[in-house]
């Protein structure tokens, strides 16, 4: 893990754990830092999960593990290791994994199908099943000490601060809670969910409509960030309801309160994806892309991503360098329709190029001050329907460079 907090860094905010979360966190040790390694969380019986995991066709045992036990809807615990991926393993990781699940079942009483575990650090290094269950005693001895905060600091890797967000929702007359944990820093481009993320509702939710409606969140948040392009082995978004709140259980959008708690969670979704971008390997600066005037919103994904994903684009920005070339580069690259004489582009809101051409009397001076900050705006109007998107990535600098030729060290 770096020491140097990310320029682009916010503080945890007030995060209290919601009723029915129970957290622990220790020190595995599986690598040689000294600090907590590993998060147990228990939940109340009867809670629900919902949840999203990588396309890789290359996926950890855990991730795996999570694909069988979802479709069943319910959870007890989640369990995670960091600093050690578990990726690539061979039965040896599978093996590994499936001892910790069910130490943590047997501590617990609950059936193994009903533990979600989750790894994340070097790929292709065997889960040490005794530091793992060693590390899940440690940590079920000390649950209900740890909060939202040591359990995101716990589950760090290469990042630079722990990423916690919240909002509330009103479920008829019922208030409820949505707390979430998110690490990630490098090998960003989920295309599904995110590196590792984890929402806790204190709100009763039937896990089907969980699903849809973390499904619907993580299209417009985690899968619209990117920071190398690279998509994790171990990407997992979870979300579990543990229905303490008191409402009636919401099932459908005709439930009470369905569209405030949709919003509620697309909201913390969001706040999390963005923290993660903050926290680029490397990065010094946040870059939002809005391309808009797409054949369709997928298509208009597709261009953002496109942008969002070029080195030249990402390096042009970490110099301060309005090369609007580069960004027509990327749209044209993109695969989607796109017409050159059709397309405008603007930094900052200001535009330089259109129809074709770098537009008359352009005064890169504007442009150089909004690409000297720490946001950068780049905003592309393809002039041909409807169609648009928002995401976001940071600029690709030098500590990138640094941070990933020395990370298995």
């Amino acid at each position: 893990m770096t020491t140097a907090v990310s320029p682009l860094s916010r503080p945890f905010p007030e995060l209290p754990v919601p009723a029915g979360v129970r957290i622990g966190v220790a020190r595995a040790g599986y690598k040689a830092w000294d600090r907590a390694d590993l998060a147990l969380m228990a939940f109340a019986p009867g809670t629900a999960v919902a949840g999203l995991t990588t396309r890789s066709q290359c996926p950890s045992p855990e991730v795996e593990l999570c694909r069988l036990r979802l479709p069943a809807g319910r959870a007890r615990a989640l369990v995670v290791n960091a600093g050690n991926a578990n990726a690539f393993t061979g039965a040896a990781g599978r093996a590994a994994a499936e001892a910790q699940s069910a130490e943590v079942a047997r501590l617990l009483g609950c059936p193994a199908g009903e533990v979600f575990p989750a790894s994340t650090g070097v790929i292709g290094v065997p889960l040490p099943t005794g530091k793992a269950l060693a590390g899940v005693a440690a940590a079920h001895a000390a649950l209900g000490e740890a909060t939202l905060r040591d359990a995101a600091q716990a589950i760090m890797t290469t990042d630079t601060f722990p990423k916690g967000a919240s909002a509330d929702a009103m479920l008829g007359e019922r208030r409820v809670r949505i707390a979430g944990i998110a690490k990630g820093s490098g090998m960003i481009a989920p295309d599904m969910a995110t590196m590792l993320a984890f929402l806790f509702l204190d709100a009763a939710v039937a896990p089907g409509f969980l699903h849809e409606l973390l499904a619907s969140a993580n299209a417009r948040s985690f899968a619209a960030i990117t920071v190398d392009g690279d998509t994790s082995t171990s990407d997992t978004l979870l979300a579990f309801a543990t229905g303490t709140a008191g409402n009636a259980v919401v099932d459908g959008w005709e439930s009470p309160g369905a569209d405030a708690l949709a919003a509620a969670v697309e909201d913390v979704c969001r706040k999390l994806a963005q923290l993660v971008v903050r926290d680029g390997e490397g990065a010094r600066k946040m870059i939002e892309v809005r391309v808009s005037g797409a054949v369709s919103d997928a298509s208009a994904h597709r261009v953002a991503m496109t942008i969002a994903n070029s080195p030249l684009v990402k390096t042009a920005v970490a110099g301060g360098d309005a090369n609007w070339g580069r960004v027509v580069m990327a749209v044209g690259k993109a695969g989607e329709p796109a017409e050159r004489d059709r397309l405008s582009i603007r930094f900052g809101g200001v535009e330089v190029a259109a129809r074709g051409a770098v537009v008359p009397d352009f005064c890169e001076a504007p442009v150089a001050a909004h690409l000297a900050g720490d946001e950068v705006e780049i905003a592309v109007n393809l002039g041909l329907g409807n169609g648009r998107a928002t995401v976001w990535t940071c600029d690709l600098t030098h500590g990138y460079i640094a941070i990933n030729a020395d990370y298995r060290s």
